[in-house]
């Protein structure tokens, strides 16, 4: 219990920025699993616009989702994020972004070669990782 309270802190700045998201954008409130999820059609419209688009993200202790449908069936990879997420801190985004950088401009995909995505991806197809 203790070490799950710890997780929770030492994430909190990414899920408090996420649940603000989510209230911006007018979504739609779940708890599953410990794990806030959020959908809706502002929600998905931002999703939609990403520059790699998305069925869901997760940022920190929060999936944000274009619907309900898109959180049930992106749940085993976007909760490989959330525990990134534990691993990493709040040092996960820059960690992300830093390898994606680091993968194109050596001519690699910065999305899919990415190796916080390789890990998530093989829950889905265990034969990629």
């Amino acid at each position: 219990m203790i070490l799950r309270s710890f997780f929770y802190v030492w994430v909190s700045p990414w899920t408090l920025m996420a649940i603000a998201i989510g209230l911006l954008l007018g979504g739609k409130f779940r708890l599953v699993d410990g794990v806030v999820e959020i959908h809706g059609k502002r929600v998905a419209g931002v999703l939609q616009r990403l520059y790699v688009p998305a069925m869901a993200i997760t940022i920190g202790h929060v999936v944000l989702g274009q619907t309900q449908a898109a959180l049930d069936i992106t749940r085993k990879h976007e909760r490989v994020h959330v525990r990134q997420y534990e691993r990493w801190g709040i040092a996960f985004v820059p960690a992300y972004l830093l390898a994606s950088v680091y993968l194109y401009l050596r001519g690699r995909d910065g999305y899919r070669d990415n190796p916080f995505e390789v890990e998530a991806y093989s829950v889905d197809d265990p034969g990629r990782r």
